[in-house]
């Protein structure tokens, strides 16, 4: 038996068994890619997850606050005091009650005798009008603003906000109301 060396690979033979420096760069570029889709996707989801978490404590807290205000001014017997960003209101009782805008701290705080309760943080604005109950021929409510004794609708808006990763996207809340006092 006769032992013969294999033949010696062509050319073409040691160009496929190798991998060349293209195949490997492709490969490099190719995984490259598809990492920063994933790393993009990641990053994406965690921040609309921060978004959605943003949103639903700022619907809480706006619903606290309007749940609260509307309860106790349509309690109230009256308005005694007026600002855009602050009203006074006395209770049956006489005890007196406000809820006053800090446009330097941005919240939204409702004070009495028994101290101060922030309702609000991170509001861009909150405003509020009063007028008289009975409306013109136009559907328009009578300001009361010179006589806030006459009040008998208060009418609040708020805008709240927080930032997600440094940055406002998005995560904002607004919130409007009338509401009569029922005295």
């Amino acid at each position: 038996m006769t032992c013969h060396p294999p033949p010696a690979p062509s050319r073409r033979t040691r160009r496929r068994r190798a991998t060349t420096l293209v195949e490997l760069l492709v490969a490099v570029v190719a995984s490259l890619l598809l990492l920063t889709a994933v790393a993009l996707a990641w990053i994406l989801t965690a921040r609309s997850f921060a978004a959605i978490g943003n949103y639903a404590d700022m619907d809480e807290a706006s619903r606290t606050a309007l749940d609260l205000m509307s309860r106790e001014i349509r309690g109230a017997a009256a308005l005694t005091y007026y600002r855009t960003n602050q009203i006074t209101l006395r209770n049956p009782d006489n005890s007196a009650f406000a809820y006053v805008y800090d446009p330097s701290a941005a919240t939204l705080v409702r004070s009495n005798s028994a101290g101060n309760r922030i309702l609000l943080s991170g509001c861009e604005y909150v405003t509020f009008n009063v007028s008289q109950r009975n409306v013109s021929n136009s559907f328009q409510f009578y300001s009361s603003a010179a006589q806030p004794t006459l009040t008998k609708l208060v009418d609040v808006s708020w805008k709240c906000s927080r930032k997600i990763l440094g940055a406002k996207l998005n995560t904002e809340s607004v919130q409007t109301a009338k509401i009569v006092l029922r005295n």
